[in-house]
């Protein structure tokens, strides 16, 4: 018998619960634990063996059970107040930056990273950086911050350890089919998955767009993994931090380059650019050749005009966790960018050159970054001071204390990490807009109000559920 192909046969959500689709496909439910019991309530033991991936979990619950909660009055009541609030959010023009910044309202922040960490079903990140992007993320949708995001679609991300029986690391990468993740594949006016082309030493590498909806923000993730790229090519969004060094600067030149025309194919005009730290650099490299073709300015004024709406923002406290690369194979990849541009190679390499102790040379993206945004900053005052020092030779003649890295103060996102008990408590104590409170000193003496042993009762019902986790994570591992 012939193999002719293969088919899914999927279930399909009445017409009552049909909007759940518009729930799993915005990472707004990973915030608001009343939209995961949406799922939940459904089938919990499927919703927690999908790995809470709403989009996997309407996929595989079964049409019976669809069929039930799509009449069950007391569920629709529910799933109509969560699809209230959703609603609500999504369209409010009430935020704290229309409030308080209305006047850049028609601004755009693109924001591009290596890894985001909005939630476990979506495993394209792997430790603090990721967390943080999808952090910012979810911070700026709160605020009505207007930005858009770019990164991309590891389709095995980074890897998941196991422990064997005998207490052995396993590092095992898992396939992704991103169609069963809550992302929608970006289309063109006429309906067809819009890909775009981007050069990597002389060879053409098409690429599509995921757009990752986290509340009101978009994050274009960027994939190779299509038919029209041959092998080679679509391994480069396999993993995240994989490879060798071809790998690495290739992933980073579809990042940063790649990024930049996935949004001017999609029509963004950014009025500030954001490289959460330097695998993202090259975006500015590809501006400043818009600049040089299109406006006809020479390398140098395009910079300068790049340089003054990139941000810069630097992570690593050590020297071996900033990415370089040897010149050799900086000239393999951008021997035509120079030429383009009308610079010279010892132009280029300047830009990004570091002189290692040995007296050999290596290309710094960090140190590329540096010279290509004129705003630059930490993670933490200290991490200021550590930078500072570390990167005092891209500055020679400037004292220490002048050097122009600033600082920031990481946060995180307080609904995506706060327990719901403790975020309960909260709400009965402080009220229910507590959390849109979070920036005014004065407004958290309220906690002083809360009786002692309800603050530790709540710690402790957490402690339990916390312990219980484990408890079955280790019965399931063993």
């Amino acid at each position: 018998m012939d193999f002719i192909g293969e088919f899914n046969v999927l279930p399909q959500l009445p017409e009552s619960i049909s909007r759940l689709n518009d729930l799993a496909t915005n990472f707004y439910f990973c915030w608001h634990k009343d939209a995961q019991d949406a799922f939940r309530e459904i089938d919990p033991m499927l919703w927690r063996n999908s790995n809470h991936n709403p989009v996997k979990f309407l996929r595989s619950v079964s049409q019976k059970r669809l069929e039930e909660v799509g009449s069950d009055t007391d569920y629709l009541q529910k799933l109509d107040d969560v699809l209230y609030e959703f609603d609500k959010y999504i369209n409010s023009e009430n935020t704290w930056f229309n409030k308080e910044h209305s006047e850049y309202k028609d601004k755009l922040v693109a924001y591009f990273s290596a890894e985001y960490g909005f939630h476990e079903s979506l495993p394209i990140y792997s430790g603090g950086l990721g967390i943080l992007a999808g952090d910012h993320c979810k911070s700026a949708s709160d605020l009505g911050l207007p930005m858009v995001g770019i990164g991309l679609a590891y389709h095995q991300a980074y890897f998941t350890q196991r422990i064997d029986a005998t207490g052995k690391q396993l590092a095992e990468y898992p396939a992704y089919n991103f169609h069963e993740m809550p992302v929608t594949l970006e289309k063109d006016k006429n309906g067809k998955t819009l890909v775009i082309s981007i050069e990597l030493a002389g060879k053409k590498v098409y690429v599509q767009m995921w757009r990752a909806q986290v509340g009101r923000i978009p994050v274009y993730l960027l994939d190779t993994d299509i038919s029209q790229n041959d092998k080679e090519a679509r391994l480069l969004t396999s993993r995240l931090y994989g490879g060798d060094q071809e790998m690495r600067i290739s992933q980073e030149i579809l990042l940063g380059m790649g990024g930049v025309r996935a949004l001017r194919a999609l029509g963004y005009k950014p009025d500030a650019w954001h490289m959460n730290e330097g695998h993202s650099v090259f975006l500015g490299l590809r501006r400043i050749r818009e600049y040089v073709e299109q406006e006809g300015l020479d390398f140098y004024e395009a910079l300068e005009a790049v340089a003054a709406n990139n941000i810069f923002t630097t992570h690593t406290p050590v020297p071996a966790g900033n990415d370089a690369f040897p010149l050799t194979l900086k000239e393999k990849y951008f021997r035509n960018y120079w030429e383009s541009v009308k610079i010279k190679r010892h132009e280029f390499m300047e830009l990004g050159t570091e002189v290692q102790p040995a007296g050999y040379q290596i290309f710094s993206l960090t140190i590329l970054a540096f010279n290509i945004a004129r705003f630059s900053n930490g993670v933490s005052k200290l991490h200021q001071k550590i930078s500072r020092k570390l990167w005092e030779s891209v500055w020679p003649d400037v004292p220490e204390d002048e050097l122009p890295i600033n600082f920031v103060t990481n946060g995180i996102h307080a609904f995506s990490w706060i327990g719901r008990e403790m975020g309960d408590l909260f709400g009965k104590f402080l009220g229910k807009e507590w959390i849109r409170k979070l920036w005014k000193p004065k407004f958290w003496d309220k906690l002083d109000e809360i009786p002692l042993e309800r603050l530790w009762e709540t710690k402790q019902a957490l402690k339990r559920k916390m312990i219980g986790h484990l408890h079955r994570r280790m019965k399931e591992q063993y």
